[in-house]
């Protein structure tokens, strides 16, 4: 049975539960709210949660589970003789495929489900059978691999009717004593906010586990790559080239000087545009131009940074080229132009810090409004005007909180990935020029990942260091702007 039948069975049961479990506590007490413990919904909501929770939780463990199981289970049967030239995870990818290509073979009627338990290589043509179905296979289907789909197949057709059983059991079994247990002394609302209060604490688990998950991928493979790599070299090199074939030089300084060049040139377009928008709309614009100026603003927060990078490379890069370029009206260095194309690192900084303004605007607008009115009244009753109270009481007054607001932006931009790629180039390099071509540590995690690599080597695993560098430096950017921004409220609120 497919899942979402599943959960679609569960939660009607949950819900029959509710309505049934209301009715028994009002039966309890003959019809009487008043003798009851708790108000009778809490009674519902009681059978309800012991019918969904427990099952969900099962079918979620489960589905977890079983292809660990039968991966384990499939690739301890798999002959030594398939992994010849190859290692287990191609292999488990092709008998995965194969089974996945058998499941819509029979769903589509060109083979039964006796035949696919039962094919013999040497009358089927298996490969065949299955691109007739829309499964493209890169070579031919070997005995051993046909055994291993096989086995895979009926091992998570045997697990996807158990779980199917035993969640429904589950649900069965929480309806069916939870009901029980219904009476107009049983403390059904403590029970309830006990439940809420788990699931609340678990929700908020995630995210820690989340990063805690990341964290350790990431550790674990960058200790990998340092194995195969020297560190010193990784930190310190300043030559980035990466070669599958061996002898790579995997410097880390060109991309981060890249990285922190286009980050620096967003900054210098965002804060400073974004600064003076919210003095605008906090000090100055009326409550009908803030209602229509500062939703305008941030729709450029909206705008997907796919149509950002496209906008660099279509558009800004172009026009850069002509002005800056060996054909423009400032080429100079002996006429061949500042500019060689049209991804640089001012390509990519002038559309990053546009997409940045609404970040660093948004934020400072909330911290001058955070200002106390106090402050101003007090200055202007010192005869100052308006524009000396912006500049010498809510701007220092606000500063700490736009600092953090900066520093924000400066981790967003550090992270940013598909602007750099389209807009910046992929050379790394060294260079004070700022319409040269540079790349940076997110493009190269991106190249690095992708492709036919051997996931093994230092070329494929250097990406996870530099993720880890990445996480480390915008940790400590978010860490310190918190600090920043939270010292500041305490001083205000």
């Amino acid at each position: 049975m497919p899942v979402l039948w599943i959960v679609v069975i569960v939660v009607v049961l949950a819900g029959v539960g509710f309505v049934m479990g209301r009715m028994r506590a009002l039966h309890s007490a003959g019809e009487d709210r008043r003798s009851l413990h708790s108000l009778p919904n809490y009674y519902g909501f009681n059978v309800a949660m012991f019918t969904a929770v427990p099952a969900l939780l099962l079918l979620v463990v489960w589905m977890v589970a079983q292809p660990l199981i039968v991966n384990a289970r499939v690739s301890a049967e798999i002959p030594g003789t398939l992994l010849e030239g190859s290692n287990m995870s191609l292999v488990m990818s092709d008998v995965r495929r194969v089974a996945d290509g058998l499941d819509i073979a029979i769903s589509e009627g060109a083979l039964s489900a006796r035949q696919a338990a039962n094919l013999d290589l040497q009358t089927t043509d298996l490969r065949d059978v299955l691109g007739s179905v829309g499964v493209a296979l890169g070579s031919n289907v070997d005995p051993a691999t046909l055994k291993a789909a096989q086995t895979y197949r009926d091992m998570t057709s045997t697990g996807d009717l158990a779980m199917t059983i035993f969640v429904l059991l589950a649900a069965a079994a929480g309806f069916a004593v939870t009901y029980i247990r219904t009476n107009k002394d049983f403390r059904a609302r403590n029970t309830v906010e006990h439940g809420v209060r788990v699931l609340l604490i678990a929700a908020a688990s995630i995210a820690i586990l989340t990063t805690i998950g990341i964290v350790l991928s990431l550790v674990f493979n960058t200790i990998e790559f340092f194995r195969l790599y020297p560190i010193t070299d990784f930190f310190f090199g300043t030559t980035w080239s990466p070669s599958f074939g061996g002898g790579s030089e995997l410097g880390i300084l060109p991309l981060l000087w890249g990285t922190l060049y286009i980050s620096l040139v967003a900054l210098l377009v965002a804060v400073p545009i974004g600064l003076f928008a919210a003095v605008y709309l906090s000090e100055y614009a009326t409550k009908s131009v803030r209602s229509v100026v500062k939703p305008l603003l941030e729709v450029l927060a909206g705008i997907p940074t796919i149509v950002y990078g496209l906008f660099a490379l279509l558009t800004v890069g172009p026009f850069l080229l002509s002005i800056f370029g060996p054909s423009g009206p400032t080429a100079t260095m002996a006429d061949g132009g500042w500019m060689h194309a049209g991804t640089a690192v001012m390509t990519a900084g002038l559309v990053m810090g546009i997409m940045l303004i609404p970040f660093v605007s948004s934020l400072s607008d909330d911290i001058i409004n955070a200002v106390p009115q106090s402050l101003r009244d007090g200055s202007y009753g010192l005869g100052a005007t308006k524009s000396e109270t912006i500049k010498q009481v809510i701007l220092p007054a606000a500063l700490p909180g736009i600092v953090g607001a900066v520093l924000l932006a400066t981790s967003r931009a550090i992270g940013e990935t598909m602007i750099v790629v389209l807009g910046a180039g992929a050379a790394a390099r060294l260079s004070m020029n700022p319409f040269d071509a540079m790349t940076t540590v997110t493009a190269k995690i991106v190249s690095q990942l992708t492709g036919d690599a051997d996931f093994a080597s230092p070329e494929a695993l250097v990406a996870f260091a530099l993720g880890m560098t990445l996480f480390v430096l915008t940790l400590g950017l978010n860490i310190f702007a918190l600090y920043i921004v939270r010292k500041y409220r305490e001083q205000y609120e």
